[in-house]
């Protein structure tokens, strides 16, 4: 089976505390709000949001897959810093056997913040890694977070 990951760097005008918590931790929540064309609905599905705890997100048409669940495996909320596997939904079973996600936001001079992505996958038996998907994938976390950093900027007493 082969294994593969890809990074992403991705700079922000929002503090990272607030970034961090709107886009990872309270992206559930969030994303049906601010992207209902993509994301349909979110919740916690086991646990209470802490480390171990499961989420579902349901998509819309638009995406190739109707939903993912991922666990957080780890977080540290000094350091603005998580870690979480996707257990279900989106490639696993198809392409991947497993894809965890490690996000890092480091604070920056001038009150913004860089992220720091790490997704590091294993493919299920004759899958292919796709330079293509990996693409989509890095899209798709920059949306994310942009979508998020609009949220923010707009509504800069959420989060804090």
């Amino acid at each position: 089976m082969a294994s593969g990951s890809w990074t992403l760097e991705i700079a922000s005008s929002v503090e990272a505390s607030r970034l961090f918590t709107a886009a990872v931790l309270d992206w559930h929540s969030l994303a049906p709000k601010i992207a209902p064309e993509i994301v349909v609905s979110g919740a916690v599905i086991e646990g209470e949001g802490s480390v171990g705890a499961v989420r579902q997100l349901n998509f819309s048409p638009a995406l190739p897959f109707g939903y993912v669940k991922e666990r957080l495996d780890f977080v540290d909320m000094d350091k603005f810093e998580c870690k979480q596997t996707l257990v279900e939904g989106g490639h696993i079973g198809s392409k991947l056997e497993t894809a965890t996600t490690h996000f890092k936001f480091e604070p920056a001079a001038g009150g913004g913040c860089v992220l720091k992505v790490l997704t590091t996958y294993k493919l299920l038996p004759g899958a292919e890694d796709d330079q293509t998907e990996t693409m989509k994938s890095q899209e798709t976390v920059t949306g994310i977070i942009k979508a998020a950093e609009a949220y923010l900027l707009a509504n800069p007493d959420a989060y804090l």
